[in-house]
């Protein structure tokens, strides 16, 4: 014989079940909460920059003090070398070396009111992950930043690991991603200047349309020597923002003496 339940009880087991369901829609809710947040975060305007990278309007004379390479004015430091990065028959990177360290610059098209640095963190987190890499977001020097370390093969056919640092920062209508490899990526003290030459680059977007994420294109500079630094490899498929850690050693290179 199945028994009644008694009034008080059968109130208390849905009062139960009531406040389990509350619950579960709160904490659903929170998580639809955060997704939002992301997706907004995503989408925010670019953020100040009161120390630079700078956008052409910005500054009065860009080739003060700077290299011009067309679509970046990358500021001159004495001792360095500078490198540059071909894709088909344009130039799309710069790199410069100085000592024992290295920060690789590339400048894109991006949309006129919307920062892409955070969508292209995630970006190159993922790839580095699928690769065997780890990978930190931490809030360094330059804003946010991925440290990674990421697997390699060493010249003697064993494999080891690159530590590099990726930074970025939105402007108008223009992203500037940089890498910083070497002992600037491992130890603060040596990152220093590299870190002054991101900050007092500047971008020249120009007016002419450009599709979001298309790479600015650079020139060498009327005065440069080219001097080959072996065959031109492939660049590596995957986000075009995830490049520039193995091929930091490619392409000719323009040395100046400061």
């Amino acid at each position: 014989m199945f028994g009644r339940r008694k009034k008080n009880e059968a109130r208390q087991e849905p009062a139960q079940d009531t406040a389990l369901a509350e619950e579960t829609t709160v904490r659903d809710g929170d998580a639809d909460g955060e997704h939002e947040a992301d997706e907004q975060r995503i989408g925010l305007p670019p953020a100040p920059r009161p120390d630079g990278p700078w956008d052409a309007s910005e500054v009065k004379d860009p080739a003060e003090g700077r290299v011009d390479l067309g679509g970046l004015f990358v500021p001159g430091v004495e001792g360095m070398e500078l490198r540059v990065e071909v894709a088909g028959d344009a130039i799309v990177a710069a790199t410069v070396v100085l000592q024992d360290s290295a920060v690789q610059l590339q400048a894109f098209a991006a949309p006129k009111n919307e920062g892409i640095w955070r969508e292209v963190r995630e970006e190159i987190a993922a790839g580095i992950t699928q690769q065997g890499g780890v990978i930190d977001e931490v809030e360094g020097p330059l804003g946010w930043e991925l440290r990674a370390q990421v697997p390699v093969q060493l010249p003697d056919g064993t494999n080891g690991v690159q530590v590099v640092r990726f930074v970025g920062v939105d402007g108008p209508r223009w992203f500037l991603r940089g890498v910083i490899s070497g002992q600037g990526a491992v130890q603060p003290q040596a990152a220093g200047v590299l870190e002054h030459i991101f900050r007092d680059t500047v971008i020249i977007r120009g007016e002419a349309p450009m599709a979001p994420r298309d790479p600015i294109v650079l020139k060498l500079p009327d005065d440069a020597q080219m001097v080959p630094d072996g065959v031109q490899q492939e660049p590596a498929e995957g986000s075009r923002f995830g490049g520039g850690v193995e091929r930091l050693e490619r392409g000719p290179e323009i040395t100046e003496i400061r």
